[in-house]
């Protein structure tokens, strides 16, 4: 009898036909039927009948999936008080779709009475609130993550501790995270040792982005001993469960030497690679160097531009300044300087020095031809007047070629000085220039003599060219063709052909040092390989007089044509000679 009567309860009580219709919900063939059970439940007002009729609409189980009819019975079993159905309306409620019309499944075409706007993170504390009280623990760590670090309106550093803390005693692992990230809220990472504790919970519990945390603390040594051991193994574990930042600082850990100097370098750029193609533009950036140094597995030049290219795009300055550098190159894609000064131009307008510099510098070299559009959507202005001497030279490039803002070469000498003065190497260089023209200056040659030859003990190319220049016409100060020499050599040994050029005229004689011809025609010999016509001239010459003891009318004849190729008309009465004999 009594087993009857259960059956009889089980059968015609509104807990039993619930139970009844979950169990029809679980099963393929009967779904349908668990689901209309459960609309009639929820018709008659049943809470829970409710919740599960909302899970059922946004699952698609047992009916077509539709997310307006699932968020609307959710709202209502959460306004009648349900726990779990207030804590599914505040999730949602945080949900920001990325085509803002419901392209994650959640957010309805329309919105249902109760909801004025989507996402809602002041509402979605709300609803986390009703849930906590209601004693749900999970509820609880988002209620109290939402007091630390939600909207501005409902933050409560004190309140949030103590959710978090009732949610930890719960054995919610969220809370202990909730109160890690409340304690760090308030004080500097790792200061706090209740937070670190709270952390290792977290983390321990097996919840990714504490793992990634607690990578962070011991990467950068925030209250404890620096660990990347510790840290590797933490990001390891979070990178395993799809958090991106931990994929992206796992990659990069594992390229650096271990304690027995092993590199796993292609599990490095397989972790990367992961992150880089969820968007994290540091590991994009990170692979492009890779690439373009020649350090990975399998360089390529056209992956480094792939992965620059994907770093720039979301706005990455170095690696936007190293895309001009490849096409400007022509490494990994065909060479193209117009795309080069545009992504050098985006590197600068994202703050990058260096990408300002070698805009302003390329400004001051390239005469009067300048781009259609230049790096004037950089103020310099602002970063000049507070102090920074890179912004002060980048503004003097400005005034001084009359970019972005009328020209005003007096202005542009004040800066340029101020910025030398402040140890701006090029700027030391033009500013040495400008006294030595009366550019915005009045002209003092003494002056512009030493600014150039301090930039060119710095190792600047072109102020050893000008700075040699000098000594060898004794301007500025006296003549020293020894001292010139030395400077030349400085600038040959980075490549100037017109450097080398002024080498062999140095040791060809006629200078106040000592002839050697046999140097002379070497370093004719090398400026002429790069591409000097006047030096293509001197090796021809050289050659096919025999003037440093050797005769080669093959390599004389070579050079003057390429001499005469390149237009140099002075050099025709050798060739018409040699071609005579």
């Amino acid at each position: 009898m009594y087993k009857l009567l259960s059956r009889w309860r089980e059968r015609f009580s509104t807990q039993g036909r619930l139970q009844r219709a979950m169990g029809w919900l679980e099963h393929e063939g009967r779904a349908p039927q668990g689901f209309a059970l459960l609309g009639r439940l929820a018709q008659e007002g049943m809470v829970a009948a409710q919740y599960q009729v909302a899970r059922a609409y946004l699952e698609g189980c047992g009916a077509p999936r539709s997310p307006a009819e699932g968020v609307r019975w959710m709202h209502r079993a959460a306004t009648a008080g349900h726990a779990e159905a207030c804590f599914a309306m505040a999730l949602m409620l945080l949900v920001d779709p990325p085509d803002g019309r419901g392209g994650d499944g959640l957010l309805p075409a329309s919105l249902p009475a109760g909801i004025e706007r989507w996402p809602d993170p002041v509402a979605a504390t709300g609803w986390a609130q009703c849930a906590a009280t209601l004693g749900l623990p999970d509820a609880q760590a988002l209620y109290g993550y939402l007091l630390a670090c939600g909207p501005e309106s409902v933050r409560d550093v004190r309140a949030a501790r103590e959710w978090c803390m009732r949610a930890a005693q719960a054995g919610c692992p969220q809370g202990d995270l909730g109160l890690a990230v409340a304690h760090l809220a308030a004080q500097p990472p790792g200061t706090d040792p209740d937070a670190v504790a709270a952390l290792h919970r977290a983390a321990q519990g097996g919840l990714p982005t504490a793992q990634y945390m607690l990578g962070l603390l011991h990467e950068r040594g925030w209250g404890m001993a620096r660990d990347t051991g510790q840290a590797a193994l933490w990001y390891g574990r979070a990178a395993e469960q799809g958090v991106r930042p931990a994929q992206a600082r796992y990659g990069a850990l594992l390229l650096q030497d271990q304690a027995d100097g092993s590199r796993n370098r292609l599990m490095a750029e397989t972790w990367l690679r992961r992150a880089a193609r969820a968007g994290d533009r540091e590991a994009a950036a990170l692979l492009g160097d890779l690439h373009a140094r020649g350090e990975a597995a399998i360089p390529a030049d056209h992956e480094a531009v792939a992965w620059y290219r994907m770093a720039a795009e979301h706005g990455h300055a170095l690696a936007c300044r190293m895309l001009a550098v490849l096409y400007q190159q022509g490494r990994g894609v065909a060479a193209d300087p117009e795309l080069a000064r545009q992504w050098l131009e985006r590197a600068a307008e994202l703050g990058d020095v260096t990408a300002m510099s070698d805009l302003a510098a390329g400004l001051l070299a390239g005469g009067a031809e300048q781009p259609a559009t230049t790096p004037a959507l950089v103020d310099f202005e602002p970063a000049a007047r507070a102090g920074d001497p890179v912004a002060a030279f980048n503004l003097a490039v400005s005034l001084h070629e009359g970019v972005g803002r009328p020209m005003d070469r007096v202005a542009a000498a004040m800066w340029m000085e101020r910025a030398a003065r402040a140890g701006v190497v090029n700027a030391g260089y033009w500013h040495g220039r400008m006294l030595l023209e009366g550019d915005g200056v009045v002209a003092d040659p003494a002056q512009a003599r030493q600014w150039l030859e301090q930039a060119a003990m710095q190792g600047l190319p072109e102020a050893c060219l000008a700075a040699a220049q000098l000594r060898l016409e004794g301007r500025g100060g006296p003549r020293d063709h020894a001292g010139a020499l030395a400077l030349y050599h400085k600038a040959a040994a980075a490549g100037r052909a017109e450097a080398m050029f002024s080498l062999g005229a140095l040791y060809g004689g006629g200078h106040d040092i000592t002839p050697d011809r046999a140097q002379a025609l070497r370093w004719f010999l090398q400026a002429a390989e790069a591409g000097h016509a006047l030096a293509q001239m001197m090796a021809g010459r050289y050659l096919a007089r025999g003037l440093a003891g050797r005769v080669d009318i093959a390599q004389a004849r070579h050079w003057l044509e390429h001499a005469l190729a390149q237009g140099l008309e002075a050099a025709r009465a050798d060739y018409a000679q040699l071609a005579g004999r």
